[in-house]
């Protein structure tokens, strides 16, 4: 296996269900989903956040730094998969079928 597969590099996706009953809670929602976008996520859906993260050493510190970022309330999961897994997304828009966007080639500095 090549030190630069698609097996080597990881995409971290967080997803949530937070409590926004009240007041407080919609803010603490919406404060967690800045933390997410300062921290480099995009929104793939409105309770889903993806990632790109390098290899398993970076994807840990950024799993600790999410952590630190969790509401009181609610359920945050975290899922790290392969960029080979990533890749393999089937995504539709409207019932037509698109190709991830994580097919694209990957910049490598030696």
């Amino acid at each position: 296996m090549s030190a630069y597969s698609g097996f080597r590099f990881m995409w971290m996706v967080v997803m949530f269900d937070l409590p926004v009953l009240s007041k407080r809670q919609r803010k603490r929602a919406a404060k967690f989903r800045h933390d997410l976008l300062d921290l480099g996520f995009q929104m793939a859906q409105y309770s889903v956040y993806m990632k790109f993260c390098g290899q398993r050493d970076a994807a840990e510190a950024l799993a600790k730094r999410v952590e630190k970022c969790v509401p009181r309330e609610g359920r945050v999961s975290i899922l790290t998969v392969t960029d080979n897994q990533y890749g393999r997304m089937r995504i539709f828009f409207g019932g037509g079928r698109r190709p991830s966007e994580a097919q694209r080639g990957q910049l490598v500095l030696l």
